[in-house]
């Protein structure tokens, strides 16, 4: 499936990403409105993955503008209590938004956007907390098809047809599912394989090397660091990688040099394609 990714993603003041054939915004930070202008009224569904500001606070003007009824669902973690208050202060403060649906979600949810595209969040570690809670998620979007059985394989089209109407389509076949995205949000890395085989990995990469972090300040949560997202996705089965989130210290020049020189470490050959601070990138995937 052909994606058009357009996305702001810098440290501390803002992220999203939409991408435009699934309808679909990944986190609303400041800006999503004015960056995708009339193309904002596309988004049928939000998903965001954590309450950081930087990822919410798009929320107000973007619902303002593209509210119509059933829509936009703003998928949020179960246990954020700032949605409530955000979808509390919306309804108020712009009543005609009232047709918007905010939606708790939680880790193995599987939510139909399209038919047979389906969103599944599933916890990180960007904020501590006690493994009851959800409060900070990433993302696979899914693709599905069902495939005839291999008893079924030698059979003709009018026996096939037949069969299913006697034992129905999900008993002669199987279902098959393709990870066509996925969306890290703010996350320290895991090497648990929960990347392989997706097509493209959107994930951040907030500092550039581990030497960067202040690791005893944990009141930002946890990120990663360029090297070792480079690393990682070294070993996993990705065929595009987008990396974004970088802090805002670093030039287009560092982290343009950064990412060279890790991939050439660590031998990576997939193409790697960035959102570089302070900038709108549009089609990302074309750059």
């Amino acid at each position: 499936m052909k994606l058009t990714i357009t996305g702001f993603s810098t440290a501390l003041f803002s992220t999203w990403y939409f991408i435009e054939e699934l309808s679909l915004l990944f986190d609303c930070g400041d800006g999503a409105s004015s960056g995708l202008l009339q193309k904002s009224h596309k988004v049928k569904y939000i998903f965001v993955s954590h309450a950081d500001r930087d990822h919410l606070t798009g929320l107000l003007q973007f619902n303002q503008l593209n509210a119509r009824p059933g829509f936009p669902k703003i998928y949020y973690p179960r246990d954020s209590g700032s949605f409530h208050f955000l979808e509390e202060f919306t309804t108020h403060f712009d009543p005609h938004v009232s047709g918007t649906e905010w939606i708790k979600m939680e880790e193995g949810d599987m939510i139909e956007i399209k038919k047979n595209i389906f969103v599944q969040p599933f916890r990180n570690k960007h904020v501590p907390v006690r493994k009851e809670l959800v409060k900070s998620l990433s993302f696979h979007v899914f693709e599905t098809k069902r495939k005839l059985k291999d008893e079924y394989l030698h059979l003709s089209g009018k026996e096939i047809a037949a069969l299913r109407n006697e034992l129905g389509k999900e008993n002669i076949t199987i279902e098959l599912r393709e990870n066509i995205l996925s969306y890290s949000g703010d996350t320290p890395i895991e090497n648990d394989g929960r990347w392989d085989e997706t097509k493209v990995l959107i994930h951040e990469a907030t500092f550039l090397r581990k030497g960067d972090i202040d690791l005893d300040d944990y009141r930002k949560g946890k990120h990663s660091y360029l090297e070792e997202v480079i690393e990682m996705v070294s070993k996993t089965k990705v065929e595009k990688l987008i990396l974004g989130h970088f802090s805002s210290r670093y030039s287009a020049e560092e982290i343009d040099e950064a990412i060279d020189f890790f991939c050439k470490k660590f031998e990576l050959k997939i193409p790697v394609f960035r959102v570089l601070p302070g900038e709108t990138v549009r089609d990302i995937l074309r750059n």
